[in-house]
């Protein structure tokens, strides 16, 4: 994304809001992708910034996005179908997220059923260990087996306790963003003898 300047975050009554320049609205997207408007794949940059914005506010924040290009660019049907393209993008990447979380969960509940049986046959060994004696060889192997099968729950433990909420934030920030209204604004460049401002709004 090719932007000409960004400016953080002016208020407009109660509302934030995340502004982009740009020449063209076609700066905004994927130019290797051939998807058609509506469909096409935002530049990463593009979307990099905007996740980035959005996550710097609480999750009930009010929060605009406003693109801001040349008013001669603002009434054409790019720029009109610009808030359903940006919208249809993050609906499909909250989609996306929703489905790792979802696989891993999955993973997880996979690796708890395995580190349970094999902490179950790690407690048995050690207990049938434990009947051959109190030599040191034995003693040792009996606390082997008793913390290889503790460490095999790290896995499953570490999924249900730390792995799902970055994907969890990051769902949830896409899908803010998704529902965010959106608004073309033209303005007039240096030296134009005459712009007529158009306006796309979304939300």
């Amino acid at each position: 994304m090719n932007q000409r300047s960004v400016t953080l975050y002016r208020r407009e009554q109660d509302t934030t809001l995340v502004e982009i320049e740009l020449d063209r609205v076609e700066e905004l997207f994927n130019s290797f992708d051939p998807s058609p408007f509506l469909r096409r794949d935002l530049d990463e940059e593009a979307e990099r910034y905007l996740v980035g914005a959005f996550q710097e506010f609480p999750q009930k924040a009010p929060l605009k996005i406003v693109v801001h290009v040349p008013a001669t660019v603002a009434i054409t049907s790019e720029a009109l179908n610009l808030p359903e393209s940006v919208r249809n993008y993050f609906q499909y990447r909250a989609r996306v997220a929703a489905s790792e979380l979802r696989q891993l969960f999955r993973q997880g509940r996979l690796m708890l059923v395995i580190g349970l049986t094999f902490l179950f046959v790690c407690i048995s060994a050690r207990q049938a260990v434990a009947t051959l004696g109190t030599t040191t060889a034995i003693e040792i192997l009996s606390e082997g087996l008793s913390i290889s099968g503790w460490v095999s729950m790290w896995g499953p433990l570490h999924v249900f306790l730390f792995d799902w909420w970055p994907i969890r934030r990051r769902q949830r920030i896409l899908e803010k963003i998704a529902l965010a209204p959106l608004e073309v604004r033209g303005r007039r460049e240096p030296g134009a003898t005459r712009a007529t401002p158009g306006r796309s709004t979304v939300g």
